[in-house]
């Protein structure tokens, strides 16, 4: 453990490693990108640990032509819109300058900014923007892309937050019932957003802090604004400061600066699908898994008109919907207009880096595994593959509950599950010794002695052996009944170890699902206000492959 002493608070703070191979979920190849990478180097790019991979993804990246000048004027107009911090708008304007690269983040846009493990994302690019630059020498700028394109309005209609009994409660904008699915980007909020955010007032906890976060909210997500353009301006409001360059990548104005990138696809329709679909059988053949299995006819892009239509290759035409396309007609129409066009998950990134001079996406555990599918597809469109760097992962407890897992030597993932095992684990060890010893040594002797008994007792009457062993059984499940009575009463007598546990356990797996992947991090703005990123900027390390538990 290392303590740090703090400014914000009179307790000291506190961050805890865990490795990530501890937890269940962590899937081996996000373990091993972090502890053993030349098992997956053939999947990427470069291993993000050796400091020469990031001199060569740098000079990759500069040697690629890119209209540099013309995303510096989408940023700006964006920027503009959204009335961004002077120090957001001054980073975007180094994209113009041909050394500038950038480390990229991005995730759907989550009402009011989704959960913590957004901002963890947004916060590992700009730390390591600000590294890449010391050591390298070059200009990098952080830039957060909104995938203002995805339509699951399920995904990030929703909100989970702590209420001031650490009961997670979720505000929901309402459902689109039968609407066509249709980019994020064209959805605008109504007066439902005004219900929300009364609820939202509702249920967080009353702090220092609660009113002034309301209002910043209330200005970002106001009726009449889009739902992209909300989360936008509120993710400035929050890292703009710091030089975050945030961008919505429906943006019309950008489209013409990938619009080869989509004539491409379409010019050699199932190209994108096989090489990922080979890279997967190649992960799996390894022992990893694949994340994506796309469909053989399906080509990497969606058409957008009113909706947005996946688009299949059959019979030597395009199907969208219900509509047929020959291929010159559909590839014109990318060509000549491609703001009807936007990218699936697996050209997503090849668009991302074609705009954008990136050396180092930040991507989540499962990003890196559908990701690493991708080296052949980036080669196939010429485009250079940045290094991948696994985000900064956290756990945000109070002191309390650190004190809790440190004085009972508790791991954090024990805390996962919904049941009382681990209570109960942690309750035996209290029970006094000699009480656990005196049990053991009675529950071995009866078996022991019993054991003998019917083994000899065939001698005398063979009939009695079964009579023997069921008293022997019956023995055992009454020892057993003893030993769940005797932890009854050490629960009795420790009610205070309960609650320790029930609270943190809410806290950090609430519902029984990871806290960064689902309370929002609203929640954690509420609680600790402007110290929350103050302090995760300066207490979480760029370290691979761990996990971090912080009190702010």
């Amino acid at each position: 453990m290392r303590v740090n002493s703090s400014s914000v608070t009179d307790e000291s703070s506190v961050r805890i490693p865990v490795d990530v191979r501890r937890f269940p979920w962590i899937r081996r190849l996000a373990a091993d990108y972090a502890y053993d990478f030349g098992a997956v180097a053939p999947f990427f790019s470069g291993d993000p640990s050796d400091r020469t991979a990031w001199a060569d993804a740098i000079a990759r990246s500069q040697a690629y032509e890119r209209r540099r000048a013309d995303i510096a004027a989408v940023i700006a107009g964006q920027q503009q819109r959204r009335n961004a911090p002077p120090r957001a708008r001054e980073a975007g304007r180094l994209l113009a300058d041909s050394r500038t690269v950038a480390i990229v983040t991005g995730q759907q846009a989550g009402l009011f900014g989704g959960p913590l493990f957004t901002l963890l994302k947004a916060l590992t690019a700009l730390k390591l923007a600000n590294q890449v630059s010391r050591d390298h020498s070059v200009p990098v700028v952080a830039i957060f892309w909104i995938d203002a394109e995805d339509h699951d309005w399920e995904e990030i209609r929703s909100c989970t937050v702590f209420d001031a009994d650490l009961t997670s409660r979720t505000v929901s904008l309402p459902p689109r019932p039968g609407a066509e699915p249709a980019p994020v980007a064209t959805i605008k909020l109504d007066d439902a957003v005004v219900g929300v955010l009364d609820e939202t007032e509702r249920v967080l906890p009353p702090t220092a802090f609660r009113e002034d976060l309301l209002a910043e909210l209330r200005r970002s997500y106001a009726p009449g604004t889009g739902m992209a353009d909300a989360f936008g301006q509120w993710l400035e409001q929050v890292l703009g400061g710091r030089g975050l360059v945030v961008y919505d990548s429906s943006d019309a104005r950008s489209k013409p600066l990938v619009s080869s990138v989509f004539a491409r696809e379409l010019s050699m329709p199932g190209q994108t699908v096989k090489l990922a679909s080979l890279a997967g059988s190649d992960l799996i053949a390894r022992g990893y898994h694949a994340q994506v299995h796309p469909q053989d006819d399906s080509a990497a892009l969606f058409r957008i008109e009113g909706g947005r239509r996946a688009i299949r290759r059959q019979d030597g035409q395009f199907i969208v919907g219900d509509e047929r396309f020959p291929t010159d007609a559909l590839l014109r129409q990318a060509t000549e207009r491609p703001t009807g066009f936007s990218p699936n998950v697996l050209l997503r990134p090849v668009v991302q880096d074609t705009i954008f001079p990136t050396i180092c996406y930040v991507a989540g555990p499962n990003e890196l595994a559908y990701l690493g599918q991708l080296r052949g597809v980036y080669q196939h469109f010429g485009v250079p593959m940045p290094l991948m760097y696994p985000r900064a992962s956290a756990t945000l407890l109070d002191s309390a509950a650190v004190r809790f897992l440190t004085k009972y030597k508790l791991p954090l993932e024990a805390l996962q599950a919904q049941d009382e095992a681990a209570l109960n684990e942690l309750l035996r060890a209290q029970i006094p010794p000699v009480v656990e010893e005196s049990f053991t040594v009675a529950s071995q002797t009866i078996e022991q002695q019993m054991t003998r008994l019917v083994e000899a007792i065939p001698a005398l009457d063979p009939t009695l052996e079964g009579a023997a062993r069921s008293t022997l059984a019956r023995m055992q499940h009454d020892l057993q009944t003893l030993h769940g009575k005797m932890i009854q009463a050490a629960k009795r007598r420790d009610e205070t170890l309960r609650r320790q546990f029930i609270r943190a356990r809410a806290l950090a797996f609430p519902g029984g699902h990871a806290q960064e992947r689902t309370i929002g991090f609203v929640s954690f703005l509420n609680q600790y206000g402007p110290a929350l990123v103050e302090r995760l900027d300066g207490e979480l390390p760029l370290d691979l492959g761990r996990h971090w538990i912080v009190t702010i």
